[in-house]
C-alpha cells in the first residue's frame, strides 16, 4: 500500500513538472526591438578637396554599455544612418559582429578624425575581431558597401554635431 501511495505521489509530481514545463514553453517571449535614436549629424569629407561625400544621422555610443552593444539586435539600418563610437583615447581597436544581423563597413578614425582604415563588408554574427591598422579614437559603422560607394580612403575625415545635448 505504501508503494502504491509513493508511486502515485511520484507520478503526480512528475506530471506536475511536465505540465509546468509545457506552460512555460507556451508563454510568449517578449523582446524589445532596438530602434534608432538620432543623437547627431555627421558629415564625411574628402581630404584633398574638403568636398562633402555623405551626410548621416547618427547614434552616438560613448559609454561602456553603448559601445559593447553597438548595432547588435537590430534587423537593418537605412543608408542615411550610422553609429559613431567615441572613445576617450586613441588606441588600436578591434570590433566584431556578435549578434549583429546585417553586414556593415567599420570605419576607423584617428584623434584628428581622419580615416585610419576601413573593414569592409563585416559578416553578420562573425565573432572574429576586425582591427584598426593603427590607433583610432572614433569608429563609424554604416551599411556594407557604402564606403566603396562614397569612394572613401585613408585621410578622408569626419565632422559631426551632437543634437542630443
Amino acid at each position: 500500500m505504501k508503494k502504491l501511495i509513493i508511486s502515485a505521489a511520484v507520478a503526480a509530481l512528475c506530471c506536475g513538472v511536465i505540465s509546468c514545463k509545457d506552460k512555460q514553453q507556451e508563454r510568449p517571449v517578449l523582446t524589445k526591438e532596438v530602434t534608432f535614436t538620432k543623437e547627431g549629424e555627421l558629415t564625411l569629407k574628402k581630404a584633398q578637396t574638403d568636398s562633402i561625400v555623405a551626410q548621416l544621422d547618427i547614434e552616438i555610443a560613448d559609454d561602456a554599455y553603448e559601445t559593447e552593444t553597438g548595432l547588435m539586435y537590430r534587423k537593418s539600418m537605412p543608408n542615411n544612418q550610422g553609429m559613431l563610437f567615441i572613445f576617450d583615447e586613441e588606441l588600436t581597436r578591434g570590433f566584431y559582429m556578435k549578434n549583429t544581423e546585417f553586414s556593415i563597413d567599420i570605419i576607423f578614425f584617428n584623434k584628428d578624425k581622419e580615416i585610419v582604415n576601413i573593414q569592409k563588408n563585416a559578416k553578420p554574427f562573425d565573432p572574429t575581431s576586425l582591427p584598426s591598422e593603427g590607433p583610432a579614437q572614433y569608429v563609424l559603422e554604416v551599411n556594407a558597401g557604402l564606403s566603396d560607394a562614397w569612394g572613401l580612403e585613408k585621410g578622408d575625415y569626419i565632422t559631426w554635431t551632437n543634437t542630443s545635448e
